[in-house]
């Protein structure tokens, strides 16, 4: 980046606590345009269940990478970091501020951090898929142990550890060497929105509650006939998941609500431990009557 280039801005935390909102304010005060940093908000028709911001509530912004994926489609965190690179980089050329706004984590990083994304190799991974099935975890993490024992260590599930030994047989270094240093690629500015829990537990329940009253059943029910079930990523989503269950006449919609509360809730909480463990951050409450101004000036 040439010297001069001013920093991207990244509003981060946990789900609900009105990223989108100071996006939007800063965007306006700043000549600025936001980049989506919401995994969830790839996807085209998943509108009412990821509180996506509506045009109304983007107020002229010029929003970039919201809805330009079908719900079939697996999200990519690598092709992520290439797009919102390219993306930051036009919004600079043309003299306006970039602004990210998401609470995707991996996401973030992957746009601001140096980090490196190893290539995949479906043959090797289907090699290692089938060994899975064919004789369970224990051998395959018992060779982990010997080529890579701090991913071993680290590691609980299936799927990560043979992503790990497809890593290191396709480029013959640990997986554990890709892990990202806390180093920006470009300039770049962290405001985290800090919240007060027991206000954001109620927040979240009666969002989810909103979301039902809404239409969230019938937005499930219309991206069940797109695919819903097919995308990986997208199936998993808090809410469709768990509406997909009153579809398949498996749950109530009231059980379908509070399961998803719960579930927000717990999101939020990893969140937050994602985001606090970033020095990086600057923290401003996120109901501070002076939070533009002081979100600006950090900017």
């Amino acid at each position: 980046m040439h010297h001069g280039t001013p920093p991207v801005i990244a509003v981060v935390g946990p789900t609900g606590s009105g990223k989108s909102d100071l996006g939007v304010e800063l965007a306006l005060a700043l000549n600025g345009e936001v980049i989506n940093a919401d995994a969830l908000q790839f996807y085209r028709g998943m509108d009412i269940g990821t509180a996506k911001i509506t045009a109304q509530e983007r107020r002229g912004v010029p929003h970039h990478l919201l809805d330009t994926m079908n719900v079939t489609e697996e999200a990519s965190v690598a092709d992520f970091q290439q797009e919102c690179r390219a993306v930051i980089e036009d919004i600079h050329s043309r003299g306006k501020r970039a602004i990210m706004v998401g609470g995707s984590g991996l996401y973030v990083r992957a746009a601001l951090d140096v980090l490196e994304f190893p290539g995949t190799d479906p043959v090797l991974r289907k090699q290692l898929e089938d060994e899975y099935e064919a004789s369970g975890l224990a051998p395959l993490r018992a060779r982990l142990e010997q080529v890579d024992p701090v991913s071993a260590a680290r590691l609980g599930d299936a799927r990560r550890v043979i992503r790990a030994l497809e890593v290191h047989g396709l480029t013959g270094r640990p997986f554990s060497s890709f892990m990202p240093q806390r180093q920006y690629f470009q300039p770049a500015v962290q405001i985290g929105l800090s919240v007060d829990r027991e206000v954001l537990r109620e927040r979240l329940a009666l969002r989810v509650h909103r979301m039902v009253d809404a239409g969230l059943l019938q937005e499930v029910e219309r991206l069940d006939a797109e695919g819903l079930r097919e995308g990986k990523t997208a199936s998993r989503a808090l809410g469709y998941a768990q509406f997909l269950k009153v579809l398949d006449g498996d749950a109530k919609v009231a059980d379908a609500a509070e399961e998803t509360i719960v579930a927000t809730r717990q999101f939020a909480r990893r969140q937050l431990t994602w985001f606090r463990a970033d020095p990086r951050i600057s923290w401003l409450d996120w109901q501070d009557p002076d939070l533009l101004s002081k979100a600006a000036a950090l900017a």
